[in-house]
This record gives C-alpha cells, sequence and structure tokens, in this order.
C-alpha cells in the first residue's frame, strides 16, 4: 500500500523560512496586481503580524538580556568591546559615503508647504539629553513604551545584581528566557503569512505612483544603502576575518535585511535577529545584548538618509560646502543616526538637526522632512533592512574574529 503524497501545506512546512517568505512576497505582489480590493483587507494580517513582533521584542530582550548576565561564568569571554567598534564605524563610514555620492550626484527638491505633524530635535545636546532620559526611564514605562535604551539599562542592572542570587534563581530566570523564546520563535514562524498581507496592502494602497517624481533622490539613497551592504560592510567584514565575507553578507542580508524591509522596524526584527545569531552559534551572552544594542545605535542607513536629504536641502538652497564641514556633517549624521528611534520614519526626525549646520530654518527642514515621508515607502524600508541585516553581521564578525585569534593564540 503506497503512501498518500503530501498535500500542499506539509510540502510548504517543509521549506525553509526564507524560501516561504519569497513565497509569500510574490502572493502578495500578485494579489495586488489582479485583486486590489481584495489585497486592500489583507492590511490587517500584516498589522497583527508587526504589532506581535514589537508586543514580544520589548520583553524578550528584557529576559533575554537580563539571564545572560545573571548567568554568566566569571572567566567567560564575550566581544562587545568590537562589536561597538563596528557598529560606530560603520554608521560613521556609511555618512562619509553619503557626502561622496551627495557631491558626486547632487540632488534637488521641490519644496513646497507640508503638514507634518511631528516634532525634530533642537540640538545634538537635546539628543544626548533625550538618550540619557531613556537611560533612566520608569522599567514599566521603558517596556510598554519599547524604549530600548531603557530596557537594555534595566536588564544589565538586574542581570548583574541577579548573579549574586542563588543557583534556583538563576535557573529559573533562565527556563523564563527560554520560555520567551519559544514564544519568539512561535511569531517568527508566521512571517511568510505577514509579509504577504504587508506587500499586498501597501502595494494596493500607495503604489509607486508618488515616488516618481523623486526618482533621482531614491536613486542616490537606496544606491549609497547597496554600496553600504555590498561593499563596504563586506570590506569591514573582511578587515575582520581575513576571508571572503560575501557568505556572510549574503546571509544577513537574506534572512535579517528580508523581514526588516517590510516590517520597517529595527525594534520589531530584533526577534529575527537574535533567533539567526543563535543558528549561527555565536555566544548568547554576546549576542543577547549587541542585537538590541544594535537596533538603538548601529544605524547606518539613517546615517545615509539624514545626509542625502540633509545635502539635497542645501544643494537645493544654493549653499557651499567646504570638506571640514562635510566632515563635520559625517560626524554629526553618524552621532545623529545613533539617536534615531527604532520605528519606521525615526531618523527623518532628526533631519532639522543635521540642516541646522548649514543655517537652513526649521520651516524649511521640515518640508525636507515631509519629502522623506513621501519617498518612505522605499527609503525607510531599504533603510531598516541595512541596519538590521548590519546589526547581525557585525556581532558574527565580532565573534568569529575573535575566536579565532583565540585559536591562533592557543
Amino acid at each position: 500500500m503506497t503512501a498518500s503524497s503530501p498535500s500542499l501545506l506539509q510540502r510548504l512546512k517543509r521549506l525553509s523560512l526564507v524560501t516561504q517568505i519569497i513565497i509569500g512576497l510574490i502572493a502578495g505582489i500578485a494579489l495586488a496586481l489582479f485583486a486590489p480590493e481584495a489585497a486592500k483587507s489583507t492590511v490587517f494580517i500584516g498589522k497583527v503580524f508587526v504589532s506581535a513582533l514589537k508586543a514580544v521584542a520589548p520583553i524578550l530582550v528584557f529576559v533575554l538580556v537580563m539571564a545572560s548576565i545573571a548567568n554568566h561564568k566569571h572567566g567567560q569571554e564575550t566581544h562587545i568591546r568590537p562589536i561597538l567598534f563596528l557598529y560606530l564605524l560603520g554608521t560613521f563610514a556609511a555618512a562619509v559615503v553619503a557626502v561622496v555620492a551627495s557631491t558626486l550626484f547632487p540632488s534637488s527638491l521641490v519644496l513646497a508647504s507640508h503638514d507634518v505633524a511631528v516634532t525634530a530635535p533642537g540640538g545634538i545636546s537635546e539628543v544626548l539629553q533625550s538618550l540619557l532620559l531613556s537611560v533612566v526611564d520608569n522599567p514599566v514605562s521603558a517596556l510598554m513604551n519599547a524604549n530600548f535604551i531603557g530596557i537594555l539599562a534595566w536588564a544589565i542592572g538586574m542581570g548583574v545584581a541577579i548573579r549574586h542570587a542563588g543557583d534556583t534563581t538563576r535557573e529559573v530566570l533562565g527556563d523564563l528566557s527560554n520560555g520567551v523564546t519559544l514564544i519568539v520563535r512561535l511569531v517568527i514562524r508566521f512571517a511568510p503569512l505577514g509579509i504577504f498581507g504587508l506587500v499586498a496592502s501597501t502595494l494596493a494602497t500607495s503604489g509607486f505612483g508618488a515616488l516618481i517624481g523623486y526618482v533621482h533622490l531614491l536613486a542616490v539613497l537606496l544606491g549609497c544603502m547597496l554600496f553600504v551592504a555590498l561593499v563596504m560592510n563586506p570590506v569591514i567584514v573582511f578587515w575582520k576575518l581575513r576571508r571572503n565575507p560575501y557568505p556572510l553578507v549574503f546571509m544577513c542580508l537574506r534572512e535579517s535585511g528580508i523581514t526588516a524591509f517590510f516590517t520597517r522596524s529595527s525594534a520589531a526584527n530584533i526577534p529575527v535577529n537574535l533567533e539567526l545569531s543563535k543558528r549561527l552559534g555565536l555566544h548568547e551572552d554576546t549576542y543577547s545584548v549587541s542585537i538590541p544594542l544594535g537596533a538603538t545605535i548601529n544605524m547606518a542607513g539613517a546615517a545615509i538618509t539624514i545626509t542625502v536629504l540633509t545635502l539635497a536641502a542645501v544643494n537645493t538652497l544654493g549653499i557651499a560646502v567646504d570638506i571640514p564641514t562635510a566632515i563635520l556633517l559625517s560626524i554629526v549624521a553618524a552621532i545623529c543616526a545613533c539617536g534615531a528611534s527604532g520605528v519606521a520614519g525615526g531618523s527623518l526626525l532628526l533631519i532639522p538637526l543635521a540642516c541646522s549646520l548649514f543655517g537652513i530654518p526649521s520651516e524649511i527642514a521640515m518640508q525636507v522632512v515631509a519629502v522623506g515621508f513621501i519617498i518612505g515607502v522605499l527609503q525607510d524600508s531599504a533603510e531598516t533592512a541595512l541596519n538590521s541585516s548590519t546589526d547581525v553581521l557585525f556581532t558574527a564578525a565580532a565573534c568569529l574574529g575573535e575566536d579565532e585569534k583565540a585559536q591562533r593564540r592557543a
């Protein structure tokens, strides 16, 4: 008696998660093209998926970081310091790439009045003050508002304190971490369905008509992000590992960048990056801290967005930019990017700060922000994909590089 052939659902379950996501992507595009009204109704599916990711991310980071530090054994090595260096180097390098590209291919904007109800920071000191206030935020408030700086601060503090607790307490905390991780894996399994809903509803509702007037600006932005993802980041990883970086680069782009592109939130993509880090065999003590930290300060895509849009405004207004000012802009853009929130469009609110370097009034700067929201369908998606995939890329590069150094010394 021959066994019955597997059903379509069983065949789909056997496919890798990335393959399932690609199928969901293609299905979403097809539905938006052939049945746009039906596609619009799938927005609820996408919202449920993104909301689920955002719901589990704060509690996951809090519990995982706390458990990792509490159960850390004395003498066990972590690699946070080299990862932080790579984060800062990558963000600054991205800003420099954006300055060079904007100089070679200057963009112009049609500045007109737009109603954008946002409040931008008034200076770098305000950004730094905001970061400090985030660190000392109430832990309940930090969890409710997904303030990952505050969550990290409390998780590190509680983890250090619980290291001195009894073995039973630390074991319970480890079990709690495993339970939350199991829930996260379940949520991630619904990524293909969630991305299907996001793609179908976005294409059916917005389309790409609004982007036609900004093709050149988008080309510069996306070109910079592609250059950083496919050239600059591999160079940094090669410097760290001294071997072909592209297998690791493409894996991170494929398995982290794709989901980040559609969720448009570095914070929401934290569970995906934690899962990928685990599959890569990285140190849990390291990636449980570096991944949520990267979602807050490793913002190469944000540095590109801030720099390109600021220099587009500068070019439109006919303001001359010398080399020292361009270098200063790169530093400011990197610092601003570190203060960008991990939500969709977070980097745009920091453009007025960079514009202030050139004496551009806030009224005009906010019009530049409005342009950013218009092209945000692609800009913010590509920015988040670069930011989030680079988090796990640099974490992996630092961990593998330090492990290889240790092996050579041994």
